[in-house]
Formats: structure tokens, C-alpha cells, sequence
């Protein structure tokens, strides 16, 4: 069984970026998260991580549309 939440280690090893901007995507909000425990360690829920990676795609699949050039189609 997956474990329900994972530390900002295994974000970071999941998306391939290091712990500091694993920390401002929590930070920031962008990647929503709780602190639990006597030191108030973060932790993610696998499926927001899931989530936050679907709104990357989509804002990505949007900006590669709003800036693709109409020959681009063609090739």
C-alpha cells in the first residue's frame, strides 16, 4: 500500500527538484500541505501531489497553445 503522505524529500525525489524549492512550492501554496508533529514537519497527500502535477500539464499544454505558431501545426 502507498503511503497517504509523503515528506518534502520524497517530493523533491518525485519531481526531480531540490528540498528548497520543494519547501516554496509549500510555502507559496502552490502545493498544498500540512505540518504535523512536535516540529511541525510538512507532509504532502499523495493525491495533491497527483493534482499539482495535472495543473503543470495543463498550464503547460495552455502556454505551448497560446504560443505555438500556426506552421507549427503542420509539422
Amino acid at each position: 500500500m502507498a503511503p497517504r503522505f509523503l515528506t518534502l524529500a520524497d517530493v523533491s525525489e518525485i519531481l526531480n527538484i531540490s528540498a528548497p524549492q520543494a519547501y516554496a512550492l509549500v510555502r507559496s501554496g502552490e502545493l498544498p500541505a500540512i505540518q504535523i508533529g512536535g516540529r511541525l514537519q510538512w507532509r504532502v497527500e499523495a493525491t495533491e501531489l497527483e493534482r499539482y502535477i495535472e495543473r503543470m500539464y495543463e498550464q503547460t499544454r495552455a502556454r505551448n497553445a497560446h504560443t505555438a505558431s500556426p506552421g507549427d501545426a503542420a509539422r
